[in-house]
């Protein structure tokens, strides 16, 4: 039988109703995927209060972040600033967090975490899982609402909501999982040019609202 790796994303949860999940799940660790471990609006989540917070519940916090963050540090992984999924996960550093996720799911009950409350919106799911179940695990989703949704699922919602359809007469199921796949990775990946231009920005409107006050 496959081992089984859990996801979750933390949203706007209280520590109280994100730990709740988990222990009804019956996680044992969280594997932190997020490539900056904090949060600007939600500070129960910031790497040393999470990790205190799940110390006191009896649940292990590991961060994989480097490894399997969505923002490589890799100049190979980007194109015209753009990450590039397929890249991303042919470098070492990433295989070699995908081997630690997966060597652990052999004594643990894991659960990667990120940040987005919807798993089709974050590359938890549509790198970091699809790279585990080409390994042989078994993926299952912590829905917001804490039902469970299987990756299969997931991803069958991932083509209805981009319009498209499994069943056609000249594409294969696998081709349109695929494309499904290639067109949500563009459309999530990060973008170090929209991500510099949104904080100079804020920087820009910190500097205009201290000047008006």
């Amino acid at each position: 039988m496959a081992s089984e790796v859990f996801t979750i994303g933390h949203s706007t949860h209280s520590i109280e109703k994100f730990i709740d999940l988990l222990s009804t799940h019956g996680i044992q660790v969280v594997a932190d995927v997020r490539s900056s471990p904090f949060s600007k609006f939600n500070s129960q989540f910031n790497r040393e209060n999470l990790q205190s917070s799940l110390k006191a519940s009896g649940i292990r916090y590991v961060f994989l972040g480097k490894e399997l963050g969505a923002r490589s540090e890799d100049p190979a992984c980007y194109v015209a600033d753009k990450v590039q999924y397929e890249r991303l996960a042919k470098t070492p550093l990433f295989q070699s967090g995908l081997d630690r996720i997966i060597e652990g799911a052999n004594n643990y009950r894991i659960a990667l975490m990120c940040a987005e409350k919807d798993p089709l919106d974050c590359h938890r799911t549509i790198l970091v899982a699809r790279e585990l179940l080409k390994r042989g695990l078994a993926i299952t989703h912590i829905l917001e609402d804490g039902s469970l949704e299987n990756h299969t699922d997931s991803i069958s919602r991932l083509v209805t909501t981009l319009g498209m359809s499994l069943d056609d007469m000249f594409i294969s199921r696998d081709e349109i999982i695929e494309q499904a796949y290639s067109r949500q990775a563009n459309r999530i990946a990060y973008d170090q040019s929209e991500w510099q231009a949104k904080r100079s920005a804020e920087r820009s409107e910190l500097v205009s609202g201290g000047a008006r006050g």
